[in-house]
């Protein structure tokens, strides 16, 4: 199968990138960097600048389905500008493919698959979340959330089948949210966040990248959540690491206000509270190879 990434580089991607190849996939990935641009018999890549409207239609030659994980980094301070960015990268990026594709005379894509975030739920230290649940976040992240579904969607249009990936935090030692948690439980000050109670749904590299494919591979549309069956407080997740960290764990808890004023709006992504369902895609025949957080912690934390 010939798959077009977007987003390649990624944290997910570089993960996905890597087990497609590994499983005898061909990839073509685009880059907004012209000097990361490499030509091999099962690797190659394109120019694209989604901002100014600029694609390499190449990147579409025989390519069987698209898989668009690109989006700015939301782990940075959020000014005005950059969440605009934040939101415009989303949505500009999806704008894009889906204007060519529709202006190609032929294409063979049959399937277009979008990351998405938890986010789109409400925080809720009670709720647990099915992807039918109607009712969505109104804060900023979760209209970023929708207006990224919202663009996916209009593949359907063109009579491509669309999933969408509603992913939780993805667990991983080369970036993301477990580096930043583990910086100061390895100083031995690592402390709950707010009051601790608040869900964090999560999954492995590993898994991320595992679940991707399989979506791809069995043709299944539609929208899933990306977070394993064990979702655990953000109390519970901290005192994992500095147990599998070997490290004390006795500070009290950050308080909420401290992080507003350190963070502003964006502390809403240390302190809200997703609890999701994974029944959907264990269903359709996903097992996880990390259900439980502290193998997961173990097996990443000795690579």
């Amino acid at each position: 199968m010939k798959i077009l990434i977007c987003g390649a580089t990624g944290l997910i991607g570089s993960a996905l990138t890597e087990l497609c190849l590994k499983e005898g996939h061909q990839i073509h990935y685009l880059t907004t960097n012209k000097s990361k641009i490499e030509q091999s018999k099962l690797k190659s890549g394109f120019y694209w600048n989604p901002a100014k409207g600029e694609i390499d239609e190449a990147c579409f030659n025989d390519v069987d389905a698209i898989i668009n994980l690109s989006g700015a980094n939301i782990a940075k301070r959020w000014t005005e500008s950059y969440k605009e960015e934040i939101m415009n990268s989303r949505i500009d990026t999806a704008n894009i493919l889906f204007q060519t594709l529709r202006n190609l005379q032929t294409h063979s894509v049959k399937q277009y698959i979008s990351a998405s975030g938890t986010a789109i739920y409400s925080s809720s230290l009670t709720t647990y979340y099915k992807e039918d649940e109607k009712s969505t976040a109104n804060d900023f992240l979760g209209k970023v959330v929708q207006q990224w579904e919202l663009h996916a969607n209009q593949f359907k249009s063109l009579e491509i089948p669309v999933t969408i990936v509603r992913t939780g935090l993805v667990l991983s030692t080369k970036g993301g949210v477990l580096v930043e948690m583990s910086k100061p439980i390895k100083y031995g000050i690592g402390a709950a966040i707010g009051s601790g109670k608040q869900w964090q749904s999560w999954i492995h590299i590993d898994d991320i990248a595992r679940l991707y494919l399989f979506l791809l591979e069995e043709k299944h549309e539609g929208i899933y959540n990306a977070a394993t069956p064990n979702p655990v407080t953000n109390k519970e997740m901290t005192k994992e690491i500095a147990h599998v960290l070997n490290k004390p764990f006795f500070m009290p808890n950050v308080p909420k206000f401290i992080l507003k004023l350190a963070l502003g709006e964006m502390s809403t992504l240390l302190l809200s509270s997703q609890k999701v369902s994974s029944q959907k895609i264990e269903n359709a025949g996903f097992n996880f190879s990390f259900p439980t957080l502290q193998p997961a912690l173990k097996n990443l934390f000795k690579k």
